[in-house]
Order: structure tokens, then C-alpha cells, then sequence
């Protein structure tokens, strides 16, 4: 059939070059179009075949890594050396086929309506921890181009990801029962990039997670009380005015770093594989290292006069510049229970140690 294909291509070839002085500029045109139409046939022609070799060539070798290792007989291992290459000879042969079609279309002049196709671009919508995803990829939508090649073993993936809860302060020589913030009131938030590294080679069930996250530590006191700085020290007093609310925050830019364990399903297609946690179990495990940006407290009350006032007093409240911490989390697809505890104390010697603890949700879109 290639003979033929080709055949059919030197003498349409040799029909333009023969009538090229007798056509009109618009048919000019359309024979420049074909020709470079043409051109390109015979290129992904050529880029078929060597891709088919090159992914047989790496699932034999997958296939005799498993004999090495034990985990499947010699006779198990021809059987599945045969299978692939059945297999490849089969998708040679039936991509072959379609590239001739659309090689025969050109010959006719219709490449107006098909010289486009299959390079569209592609929206692709999941939802889900789904690593066989290929394109950018945010809130679950993948945007993908035709005209991206995708990789046979994609080992490092990427999303979004954000992390809320509750948050309080162990404090020193005192119990979490004791705290003087509340409990329901005092809260986290994350948000960040992450990306996702295989680190076993015919595996998936080991991960390493990295990227560059903004914590956001919010605490309540209680009492009608508030935060105030006179000199290295900083403290809790009670507040001159009835407090309606009474919040401290504190921002981090930080680099988290885990280690992910858990199954995942690996899904083979023809030109490439991917592993996918999509609801499966996992577990997380390791810490964060950053950078104080800010601290600031938030205040709204009524004066002597009833009237509804608010501040926003930003300053250093003798926190510390730089944060480190513990993380872990537990969970399946892409939602899990999150726990962070931060190693580094809130607040500066020689003020008493108070170090952050949070427990929430983690999503990865």
C-alpha cells in the first residue's frame, strides 16, 4: 500500500510540474498548498513509524526489567514481548491508513476543510487527582493542543492547591485546652503550587511533592483582649473598648516538601501511559520552610460614643522572620485531612513560645 501511496505521489508531483507555467495565479496557489501538504504526509509518514519503534522498543524493555526482577516468567515475558509487537504493527498499519486518506483528499484539492484537523486545540475538563492529564491545568480544566506531543512517561506532574481550617497556638507550660484564643474562631488558609515527581521507575507508589505555598495564620483572643508590642515584648491586655472582633494574622511564603505514598492505576493508551491516584488513598508526609511577609491585627468595636469604629494596625509585632514546620496528610483523590504544626515560634525571645497548629482540608485541583 505504501508503494502505492508513494506512486500516486511522484506522479501527481510530476503532473504539477509539467502544467506549473499553464495555471492560472490562483491555481499557483492551491499547487503550492499541495505541495507543502504533501510535504508534510511524508514527514509524519516517517514520524509514525519511528514513534511505533520507539514505544515497542521501550516496552521490551520494560518487559525483560520484570524478567530480571522475577516478576514474570521468560515464557510470560515472549508472550508479552509478541504482544506488543503485534500490537504496534497494528497501529502502524491503521495510522498509515488514515495518513493516506488525508494524502488522497489533498490529490483532490480538498485540504481547505481537512488541513486543520487533529491540530485543534483541545479543553479537556477533570476533575480529580488525574496524572494521565496532559496541558496546563488549573481548577480541574486541562487545556490542551493538538499539536503537543505527549510524552510516553510523564513522571512529574503539576495543580493547584489549597488548604483551610482551623488554626490555635500551643503555648509554653500551658495546655491547647488553656489557650487564649478560640477554637472555632481562629483559622488557616493556603494557597499554592505544587508539582508531583515519580521517584520509582516502573512505579507510582512513592511521590515527592514540592512547590511554593502563601500560609495565612489567623488567631481570636478572647477576653476583650488584643496584642500590643512594648519593646521585645508582646502581649495580650485588655482592650479600652467592647470588641466585636479582635483577629491577628500573620503571612508566610513558603516551600513545602512531602514525600506521598499510596496506589494509583496505571492506564496504557497507544503512544504513551500514565499513573492516576484518581480515588485512591494516600498519605503525605513532611514539613515547609519560608519567610515571614506581614503581621498585622485587625480590631472592630464601639467607642464611648456607641459609634462603630474599625483599625487595621500593621507592624512587627516581634514575630519571627522566618517560619518552619511539620505537615502530613491523609485522604483519597484529591481532597485530604490536613495537620501542619510550625516549629518555629510565633513570636521572638524573649516573649513566652506560642507555635501555630493547624488541622483542615487539602485539595489539589
Amino acid at each position: 500500500m505504501l508503494r502505492i501511496v508513494l506512486y500516486v505521489t511522484l506522479v501527481t508531483m510530476t503532473f504539477i510540474v509539467q502544467n506549473l507555467k499553464a495555471q492560472t495565479p490562483k491555481d499557483s496557489l492551491d499547487t503550492s498548498i499541495k505541495e507543502e501538504l504533501l510535504k508534510t504526509y511524508k514527514q509524519e509518514r516517517e514520524r509514525i513509524v519511528s514513534e511505533e519503534k520507539s514505544r515497542l522498543k521501550k516496552e521490551v524493555e520494560r518487559i525483560q526489567s520484570l524478567q530480571r526482577g522475577g516478576e514474570i516468567t521468560a515464557d510470560e515475558a515472549q508472550r508479552r514481548k509478541e504482544q506488543q509487537a503485534k500490537r504496534s504493527a497494528l497501529n502502524i498499519e491503521n495510522r498509515l491508513a488514515i495518513l493516506e486518506n488525508k494524502m488522497a483528499l489533498a490529490e483532490r484539492g480538498e485540504y481547505e476543510k481537512y488541513r486543520d484537523e487533529g491540530n485543534e486545540a483541545v479543553l479537556r475538563i477533570n476533575f480529580g487527582a488525574e496524572e494521565e492529564a496532559d496541558g496546563d491545568r488549573l481548577f480541574g480544566v486541562v487545556f490542551d493542543s493538538g499539536n503537543k506531543k505527549k510524552k510516553y512517561d510523564k513522571k512529574t506532574t503539576s495543580n493547584l492547591v489549597i488548604g483551610i481550617g482551623l488554626n490555635n497556638a500551643i503555648i509554653e507550660g500551658q495546655s491547647l485546652n488553656d489557650s487564649p484564643y478560640k477554637t472555632w474562631g481562629s483559622r488557616f488558609f493556603e494557597l499554592g503550587w505544587q508539582w508531583k515527581t515519580r521517584l520509582l521507575k516502573n512505579s507510582n507508589a512513592v511521590r515527592v511533592s514540592y512547590g511554593l505555598s502563601l500560609h495565612s495564620n489567623g488567631l481570636k483572643p478572647k477576653d476583650n483582649q488584643y496584642f500590643v508590642s512594648e519593646g521585645a515584648m508582646t502581649s495580650l491586655e485588655s482592650f479600652p473598648h467592647s470588641l466585636k472582633k479582635s483577629k491577628f494574622r500573620q503571612d508566610h511564603l513558603v516551600v513545602p516538601l512531602f514525600f506521598e505514598f499510596g496506589p494509583s492505576e496505571k492506564k496504557e493508551y497507544d503512544d504513551y501511559f500514565r499513573y492516576s491516584t484518581d480515588k485512591k488513598f494516600k498519605v503525605g508526609i513532611g514539613g515547609y520552610v519560608g519567610a515571614s511577609l506581614s503581621s498585622r491585627q485587625k480590631l472592630r468595636y464601639r467607642d464611648e460614643n456607641r459609634s462603630r469604629s474599625r483599625e487595621k494596625l500593621k507592624g512587627d509585632y516581634n514575630t519571627n522572620d522566618f517560619v518552619y514546620g511539620l505537615a502530613a496528610y491523609v485522604g483519597r483523590g484529591d481532597m485530604s485531612v490536613y495537620l501542619k504544626y510550625d516549629l518555629s515560634p510565633i513570636f521572638k525571645n524573649p516573649n513566652p513560645e506560642q507555635r501555630n497548629i493547624s488541622l483542615g482540608l487539602r485539595f489539589e485541583l
